[in-house]
């Protein structure tokens, strides 16, 4: 579902005018050596929000490709304008549902990571059949994985963290990087952002669950 929300005038005209730039329709594979004009690992950040994390990681890492999606607008907006103003080149944006897109996008063993960082909770529990991190999606993920590929999740909700460990252990093309049954530190590349800081002051706890695809990286 699309969540509606308030856009400013800025990321009103960044969706027009930057997304020529930086937006990506999905009809089919991407040609992402095409897109980014290179050869480089390539990571994909689903339901970016505001975009703070993918600009904060993009700008540390000129050496990978990031690929974020979001239903949200006035977020897009927002990375777009942000995009432009940091002369960023190692971001691309498609607008949509991850789950119906990231399958006809991506074809399978071509990503490096991907991210699903502090995805709605659907906190009652009635709903908790809408949260994101469902069995079929985790293996649809993982299949977009090259061996030896990463999919990192972080929540500050402690039940999803642990309703999602089990449905990530019960894929059998994953292996917990941090043992079984257990939560990973954070690492290095995840940024800190406004929204775990505020989630910390509450006192949420925040859990990182990164899980390696299984087999062996020909490629080097």
């Amino acid at each position: 579902m699309r969540r509606a929300g308030r856009i400013t005038p800025a990321q009103s005209r960044a969706l027009v005018d930057l997304w020529p730039r930086f937006g990506l329709v999905v009809d089919g594979p991407l040609d992402l050596a095409a897109v980014f004009g290179r050869q480089a690992p390539r990571v994909l950040e689903i339901g970016f929000g505001t975009g703070e994390a993918l600009l904060e990681m993009a700008e540390a890492d000129a050496a990978h490709d990031f690929v974020g999606i979001e239903v949200h607008e006035p977020g897009i907006g927002h990375l777009l304008d942000q995009l432009a103003k940091r002369g960023l080149a190692n971001v691309r944006v498609i607008r949509g549902d991850a789950a119906e897109l990231v399958p006809v996008a991506f074809v399978p063993g071509s990503l490096e990571r991907v991210l699903v960082y502090f995805p709605d909770p659907w906190p009652k529990k009635r709903h908790h059949k809408r949260r994101l991190l469902q069995a079929d999606l985790v293996a649809m993920l993982a299949a977009r994985l090259r061996p030896g590929g990463l999919l990192h999740v972080a929540t500050d909700w402690e039940d999803y963290a642990h309703e999602a460990l089990t449905v990530l252990e019960a894929e059998p093309t994953l292996v917990n990087r941090a043992g079984p049954g257990q939560f990973a530190p954070r690492p290095a590349w995840r940024p800190r952002t406004r929204f775990e800081r505020r989630g910390e002051r509450l006192g949420h706890a925040v859990f990182d669950l990164l899980f390696e695809r299984a087999g062996t990286d020909h490629a080097g």
